[in-house]
C-alpha cells in the first residue's frame, strides 16, 4: 500500500492585472531551493516513484522499450568541414552520444569524445560541436546532468588531444571560426552575482573573439549592449556573429526572442566588412540589413551576395539576393513564395539549396547561382529532412531523411547532378515497423479551420472506440511537428495503442500565418485545435474518452494544459512533461524574459490577456473531477523552472475530486530532455505508458 502524497501548504498571493485579480496559492514554491519547497518536492518524487514502480505493465514495457530504443544507432548533429564529417552517434546499448568523425566518406568512424567514459556525480553530454573550416580542430560544448550549461572545449582531430582552452557559460553552439582556423567568435552569458534576480541572470550576454591558447577572460568583446551606437540592444537581447571563408563580409544577428535550433525568429540583422573585426568594436561600421518586421528566418553568404530567407509579405517564405557592396539597392527575389513552406537555405558548390515543407513533407530544390531556376531534387524517402549539412566550397550535401515509421537514413546529394544516394552509414528499421500505417487527416476546429492530424497505428485496427490512444502536440515558436521516427512507439502499438500528432496553430507546419494564428491573443486557437483533434479521434471511432490520453512537453504543455482545464471529461489521463503551466509567472524565471516576444508580458494589457489564455494553473477549479495526471520535471532544467510543475501538481491534488492520481515525477540528474541518458529516456517512457494504460478503462 502506497502512502498518500504530502499536502502542500496554501498561502495565497494575489496579483491584480488591469483590473483582474489572480490568486496564486503556491507562490512560495517558486523559491524551490528552500528547505520547505525542496522537502515537499522530494516527498512527491518518492510517492510518484513508488506508485509508478508498482504498475503492473511497467516492467514489461521497460524491457520492450529498452530493446526497441537499443536496436539501432542514433546519428545526429551533422557538420562537414575540410572534407571531414562530424556527428554525434549513440550506439545500440550505449547511454550517451559520442562525437565521431569520418575523415573521408568511405572511412570508418573514429571516436573523438566519449561522455560514456567520463565519471562524476552527474553524467556528461555533448550539447553541440562546430569544426574549424579545415576540419583539423573541433570546438564542442560539454555539460552535466542535462543542464545544457556548456563549457566550450577544443579538440585536435588528428591527435585526439584537447587544447588548453575551456570557456564556461557558452550555452549555444552558434560559433563561427575565422579563416585562420585558430580563432573564433562565440556568444557567452556573463556569470551572474548571487543576488541577481532569476529573470535577470541571463541579461547582457555578449559576443567575443577568442584566439586559441589565450585567456578567455581577456577575450575581446565584439558585440554587447551599449558597445556600438549603430547596434541597439535591450538587456535580454543576444548577439551572434556569423562568418564564412567564402565571403569578406560578416553578419551580426541580434536575437530578441527564444532560439530555434535551425532558424531565427524576431531578430535584427547587421553586416560589416570582415576586416573590421580586427578594429575597434565600438566603431565597427555595422549596417542594418533587416529588422523584426522583415521576419528573417535564415540566410547564406556567398561572396558579395547575401541570400536571405524572409517572410515579410510572404508567410511561406521567399529568398532574396542582397548585393553587399550596394546595400539599400535592388534586392531581387530569386526563390518566390509558393504553396510550400521554405524552412532553410544554404550555399553548396555554386548552388543555392532550398529545404521546404510541402503539406508536412520534406522537399528539396536546387538553383545554380547566380541566375539559375529552382528545380526539384527527387528524394528517396517520403518524409522529413531531419538534418542537412555541407561546406560552402564542397559539391555535396548530407541529408538525413526519416518518416513516422522509417528510421533515419543518411544520403549524399551531389548538387551538380542532383543525384541522391544512400551512404550506408545507418541501417533501416526492423520489418516490424511495416506492420504500422500512417493516416494523414484533418480535424475541423471550432472556427472552421482544418487542422492537420497524423495518426499512427497497427494495420487492421478496428474503429470500435476501444483503442488506447495518445494525442500529442506542440504549437509554439513556429516550430513544425514534422514526421520523425520513434522506435519505442512500437511498444505502444503492440498493445493496440494509437499515437496521434495534432499539428495545431502556433506551429510552423503551414508557414508563418499558421504560427501567428496561434500566437499571443490567438493562443486560444492552439488549445481549441488540440481539442478538435481529440474529438475527431472519438467521433471517427479510434477511441473514446475512457481510452484517450493527451500529452505535451515544454510549450506543448499549453495545448494539453488548456484542454485539461477546459474539457477535463475528455481525457482518461494527461501527461505534462517539463511543461509550461503557470504562464503568468514565466517571465519571472531565468529563461522567461527571452520568451516574452512569443507569449507576452504581464506588463502590458495585451500581454497579460495572452498569458491568461495559456495559464492552466490559475484556471484549475476546486471540486472538478480531473483525469489522472502525470507531471515530469528535471532539477537541472534550464528552460522551464521546476516550480511550474510543483505548483501545478499541488493545485491539482487539492482541486480534483475524481480520486484519480496526480503524480509528480522528478529526474534529479535531468534537465529539459536534452542530454538525457538512454536509460533515463527509456524509464520515463515506460513510466508514461504504464501510467496511461493503468488509467484507461478496458
Amino acid at each position: 500500500m502506497v502512502a498518500s502524497p504530502p499536502k502542500a501548504r496554501i498561502q495565497v498571493v494575489s496579483d491584480t492585472y488591469f483590473g483582474i485579480t489572480v490568486a496564486d496559492p503556491y507562490r512560495w514554491m517558486e523559491d524551490w531551493g528552500s528547505e520547505e519547497a525542496r522537502g515537499w518536492l522530494d516527498s512527491q518524487a518518492a510517492y510518484a516513484r513508488a506508485v509508478l514502480d508498482a504498475l503492473p505493465d511497467r516492467r514489461a514495457l521497460l524491457t520492450r522499450i529498452t530493446e526497441l530504443n537499443g536496436a539501432l544507432p542514433v546519428l545526429s548533429d551533422f557538420a562537414v568541414a575540410g572534407g571531414r564529417t562530424f556527428y554525434l552517434r549513440r550506439d545500440p546499448g550505449g547511454e550517451l552520444a559520442r562525437l565521431v568523425v569520418r575523415i573521408t566518406p568511405s572511412a570508418s568512424e573514429r571516436v573523438l569524445v566519449d561522455p560514456n567514459a567520463m565519471t562524476g556525480d552527474a553524467h556528461a553530454s555533448i550539447d553541440w560541436h562546430v569544426p574549424s573550416w579545415d576540419g583539423k580542430l573541433v570546438a564542442y560544448g560539454l555539460s552535466y546532468g542535462g543542464s545544457e550549461n556548456s563549457t566550450l572545449l577544443v579538440l585536435d582531430v588528428e591527435s585526439g588531444a584537447h587544447l588548453g582552452d575551456a570557456i564556461s557559460q557558452v550555452r549555444f553552439g552558434r560559433l563561427s571560426w575565422l579563416e585562420d582556423n585558430q580563432s573564433f567568435v562565440y556568444h557567452r552569458y556573463r556569470e551572474p552575482l548571487a543576488a541577481t534576480p532569476p529573470a535577470e541572470r541571463r541579461y547582457d550576454s555578449r559576443a567575443h573573439l577568442h584566439k586559441l591558447g589565450t585567456d578567455s577572460e581577456q577575450d575581446l568583446v565584439i558585440a554587447a549592449r551599449g558597445l556600438n551606437p549603430a547596434v541597439a540592444m535591450t538587456p535580454q537581447d543576444r548577439p551572434f556573429l556569423s562568418l564564412t571563408p567564402e565571403s569578406r563580409w560578416m553578419l551580426l544577428v541580434i536575437s530578441h526572442s527564444a532560439l530555434a535550433r535551425d532558424r531565427w525568429t524576431d531578430c535584427t540583422l547587421f553586416a560589416a566588412p570582415r576586416a573590421a573585426l580586427a578594429d575597434n568594436p565600438e566603431a565597427c561600421p555595422w549596417s542594418r540589413i533587416a529588422g523584426v518586421e522583415d521576419d528573417v528566418a535564415n540566410f547564406a553568404l556567398d561572396g558579395d551576395w547575401l541570400y536571405l530567407l524572409g517572410r515579410r509579405g510572404a508567410p511561406h517564405g521567399q529568398v532574396i539576393a542582397i548585393p553587399m557592396e550596394r546595400l539599400g539597392g535592388r534586392a531581387p527575389v530569386v526563390v518566390a513564395e509558393s504553396e510550400r513552406v521554405i524552412e532553410d537555405i544554404r550555399i553548396v558548390g555554386r548552388h543555392l539549396l532550398v529545404r521546404e515543407l510541402d503539406g508536412g513533407l520534406g522537399r528539396l530544390r536546387r538553383m545554380r547561382l547566380p541566375n539559375g531556376k529552382p528545380e526539384d531534387v527527387p528524394l528517396p524517402v517520403t518524409g522529413t529532412i531531419l538534418e542537412w549539412a555541407s561546406e560552402p566550397a564542397g559539391t555535396e550535401a548530407l541529408l538525413q531523411i526519416t518518416s513516422w515509421i522509417e528510421a533515419p537514413l543518411v544520403f549524399r546529394n551531389d548538387v551538380t547532378s542532383g543525384a541522391v544516394r544512400d551512404t550506408g552509414w545507418a541501417p533501416p528499421a526492423s520489418p516490424a515497423f511495416t506492420e504500422l500505417q500512417v493516416q494523414e487527416v484533418e480535424a475541423l476546429a471550432r472556427d472552421g479551420t482544418r487542422v492537420p492530424l497524423s495518426i499512427i497505428h497497427r494495420k487492421g485496427l478496428k474503429r470500435d472506440g476501444g483503442n488506447a490512444t495518445l494525442l500529442t502536440g506542440y504549437g509554439s515558436y513556429g516550430f513544425p511537428y514534422a514526421a520523425s521516427f520513434n522506435p519505442a512507439l512500437l511498444a505502444w502499438a503492440e498493445r493496440g495503442g494509437v499515437w496521434a500528432v495534432a499539428h495545431v496553430r502556433g506551429g510552423g507546419e503551414l508557414g508563418r500565418e499558421w504560427h501567428n494564428a496561434g500566437r499571443k491573443l490567438n493562443k486560444e486557437n492552439t488549445i481549441n485545435d488540440f481539442i478538435a483533434c481529440a474529438e475527431y479521434l472519438i467521433e471517427t471511432g479510434f477511441t473514446s474518452p475512457a481510452r484517450l490520453a493527451g500529452e505535451g512537453g515544454s510549450a506543448g504543455g499549453i495545448p494539453i494544459g488548456g484542454a485539461l482545464v477546459r474539457r477535463p471529461e475528455l481525457w482518461a489521463a494527461v501527461v505534462m512533461m517539463v511543461s509550461v503551466t503557470n504562464a503568468l509567472r514565466i517571465e519571472f524565471g531565468e529563461n522567461g524574459p527571452i520568451n516574452v516576444p512569443e507569449f507576452g508580458s504581464v506588463s502590458t494589457e495585451e500581454g497579460f490577456r495572452s498569458l491568461q489564455i495559456v495559464d492552466s494553473y490559475t484556471k484549475l477549479q476546486d471540486g472538478v473531477r480531473y483525469p489522472a495526471v502525470l507531471l515530469t520535471s528535471g532539477l537541472n532544467d534550464p528552460r522551464v523552472d521546476v516550480w511550474q510543475a510543483t505548483k501545478m501538481a499541488a493545485r491539482l491534488q487539492a482541486a480534483t475530486t475524481s480520486g484519480k492520481p496526480v503524480l509528480l515525477r522528478v529526474e534529479p540528474q535531468g534537465g529539459h530532455g536534452s542530454g538525457a541518458t538512454k536509460t533515463q529516456q527509456d524509464e520515463e517512457l515506460a513510466d508514461e505508458f504504464a501510467f496511461l494504460l493503468s488509467q484507461m478503462a478496458p
